[in-house]
Order: C-alpha cells, then structure tokens, then sequence
C-alpha cells in the first residue's frame, strides 16, 4: 500500500511540475506574441444594456460570453468586472 501512495504522491508531482511549466511557456509566447504585434486601437466599448425588460436568459448569456472572452485572454479582469455590473446593473 505505501508503495502505491508514493507512486501516487510522485505521478501528482510530476503532473503538477509540468502543467506549471506549459503554463509558464505559454505564457511566455504570449508576451512574446503581444510585443510583436502593433499596438491596438482602444478596444470598443460593448454594446449599451439591452432594453429594460430583457429577460434574463439574455443577461446569462453576456455573461458567459464574457466569461468566455475573459478566458481566452481578450478581456482583462478589470474590464469584465466593469462589463458583468453594465449587465447586472440592467
């Protein structure tokens, strides 16, 4: 049984060492890709709020597109906190 927690214990490890590292590679080709390329015109603000009687299905779905963009990297933290409030807030 000790045995099998240590293999356990060093596949984890190892699991963990190399995701962090692609990571970093990652994140690395990123900068690399971002200093490169020209800069960028500000990006352009989302589209205002729907009406006031939009359902809330519609609200769900900008926020998982948002998510989505924040994930991909498009948006910055900053910048979607102040998209979900414009959603929220509608």
């Amino acid at each position: 049984m000790p045995r099998m927690l240590r293999r356990a214990a060093v596949l984890g490890a190892t699991a963990h060492v190399a995701s962090r590292r692609g990571q970093e590679k990652a994140m690395a080709a990123q900068e690399q890709q971002d200093a490169a390329a020209p800069p960028q015109a500000a990006p352009e603000p989302a589209a205002p709020p729907a009406a006031a009687g939009a359902s809330s299905a519609g609200g769900y779905d900008e926020l998982m597109r948002l998510k989505g963009l924040l994930d991909a990297g498009v948006l910055t933290q900053a910048e979607f906190d102040t998209q979900k409030q414009l959603v929220l807030g509608s």
